[in-house]
């Protein structure tokens, strides 16, 4: 009897892959799971399992050829290979000593012996990342090889471009194995590790220690080339692009086609491959360096100084200011605070006055609240409020959807909570995405005047300072008022200096006189 052999489910909006690598041929002997071929895709790779044990009958996919979903790949006669798969997966380890690479079939044979002696394998798999989220750095292992862990207890952080992802422990076992690293990039439901549940769980965790050295120390010794993908290598060479300009992410150091991507857009062509290029920093004498650290950038960070880089790099940014006398919000604050909290359950601050007054000035100027795209210009009938909050991982800007419909009570709660998720690392993608205004109080750190940046695409970004007591002439007079610097950063490919001082005018009216809000004037 044969079963087939079809392309899984790629990730969402991805109809199809090139078979990039075939790990076995026609008549080899194949264990359930055992991986048969790697597919790759746009964005991710993705290993193709045996749905079951027997003979590989056929290749019906040939390394280079495009496939859509659910495609037929090969078929594999399904029959009782218990006997000789043990000499096979042996013979396997052989050959992938001697090509350098970790065999599959030795790191897997300890989690058989496991389960003969009472324990259970279970595999430790990355969770869902969010929307469009498809991969991850491990930040931090909490737990090592051979540590007894907890159902539900925590085994290791991920880190992606906006959020820390917590994995807990599918079952109550021991550690057996790490299969990704501190510091390595894993996908989506790709696997982290392999814990032994039972009564051989202890046994197992030896195995596995011990199991995948030897390949690991032949890797490091072993001067044999990597066969690339061929889609890659068709990229290389439409691009001009030699071997050496582009790293490797995939199976032993083998190039995938978004390697090729990734080295185009970072500029790695043989040009950029000079000393010069190599080493941009100013020289460093021998004693400063021996004083110096040196830290690999978050993948938090990295997209932060990518996506500035980008706005500062795309949209014609430039920045308008103004000041305002929060006389008036303070007063009207200090009438109802402890009645708004009473009522609401939640303390009245400034952010919600901003943000009213922010909606207010959008409904009035809404080039500020639209964004470009390619030839056109996009005005959105709604703000989505995205109010930039400091972290110790790095800023976010969390979204309040639909502000313009929101109370005060309603924003203040919103903030706070965001706020508090932002701190805690437990941010969603979807709730960082689709923002259409930025709000970002540095003020609360002290700054008294700044010149935000764009989040783009975007088109307006309003940036909050620090409240001061200074000297200000009143009706002839000089009196002492708290004022606020404001200052508009705006796109000015789509708006207008007149819009933009009008947008910052009607904010700053909004706010000496907060009864205008309830006017609509």
């Amino acid at each position: 009897m044969s079963s087939e052999v079809r392309v899984p489910t790629l990730g969402e909006s991805v109809t199809e892959a090139t078979v990039a690598t075939w790990f076995k041929q026609p008549g080899d002997t194949v264990a359930v799971d055992e991986m048969l071929c790697e597919l790759e895709t746009d964005k991710v790779t993705v290993e193709v399992p045996s749905p079951v044990a027997g003979k590989l009958e056929e290749i019906v996919a040939a390394e280079g050829e495009t496939v859509g979903v659910d495609a037929l790949l090969a078929t594999v006669a399904e029959g009782d290979s218990g006997t000789d798969a043990a000499p096979k997966a042996k013979e396997a380890a052989e050959d992938a000593k001697a090509e350098g690479q970790a065999p599959r079939d030795a790191v897997e044979e300890p989690e058989e012996t496991s389960g003969g002696s009472g324990g259970e394998s279970v595999d430790v798999m990355v969770p869902t990342l969010g929307e469009s989220v498809s991969e991850a750095t491990v930040s931090t292992w909490f737990k090592k090889v051979g540590d007894t862990v907890a159902q539900d207890e925590m085994l290791c952080e991920l880190e992606t471009d906006k959020v820390s992802v917590e994995v807990p422990s599918p079952a109550a076992g021991t550690l057996t194995e790490i299969l990704a690293e501190e510091g390595s990039t894993v996908e989506a439901s790709g696997k982290l590790a392999v814990i032994s549940s039972g009564d051989g769980a202890q046994a197992s965790a030896t195995a596995e220690e011990q199991a995948p050295a030897p390949a690991a120390k032949t890797s490091e010794n072993t001067g044999k080339d990597v066969e690339d993908a061929p889609s890659a290598k068709k990229a290389m060479a439409e691009a001009g692009l030699s071997r050496d300009d582009v790293t490797g992410t995939g199976r032993d150091g083998r190039v995938m086609k978004e390697d090729v991507a990734k080295a185009l857009e970072m500029g790695k062509s043989a040009a950029a491959s000079t000393p010069a290029a190599s080493a941009p920093r100013a020289p460093v004498s021998s004693d400063d360096a021996s004083r110096e650290e040196r830290v690999k950038m978050t993948r938090l960070r990295q997209t932060i100084a990518r996506r500035l880089k980008e706005s500062q790099n795309t949209a014609a940014m430039l920045t308008t200011y103004n000041e305002v006398d929060m006389t008036e919000v303070m007063a009207l604050r200090t009438e109802y605070k402890d009645l708004f909290l009473k009522k609401h359950g939640i303390k009245l601050g400034f952010m919600s006055f901003f943000t009213k007054a922010c909606v207010h000035a959008l409904h009035e100027v809404p080039e500020v609240n639209a964004e470009i795209d390619g030839t056109d210009v996009v005005y959105k009938n709604f703000v989505h409020m995205g109010i930039a909050a400091g972290t110790p991982s790095g800023l976010v800007v969390p979204v309040i959807r639909d502000a313009h419909a929101m109370s005060f009570a309603g924003i203040e709660k919103a903030i706070a909570e965001k706020g508090a998720r932002a701190r805690d690392g437990k941010l969603s993608m979807a709730e960082m995405q689709g923002g259409t205004f930025t709000i970002s109080n540095g003020g609360v750190y002290g700054s008294l005047l700044s010149s935000p940046i764009l989040n783009p695409p975007q088109s307006g970004i309003l940036g909050m300072h620090k409240i001061q007591d200074r000297p200000m002439a009143i009706n002839g007079e000089v009196v002492i008022r708290p004022m606020m610097y404001l200052a508009l950063s705006y796109d000015h490919r789509i708006v207008d200096g007149k819009g933009a001082v009008t947008f910052l005018v009607r904010v700053k009216e909004a706010l000496e006189d907060p009864r205008r809000l309830l006017m609509d004037l």
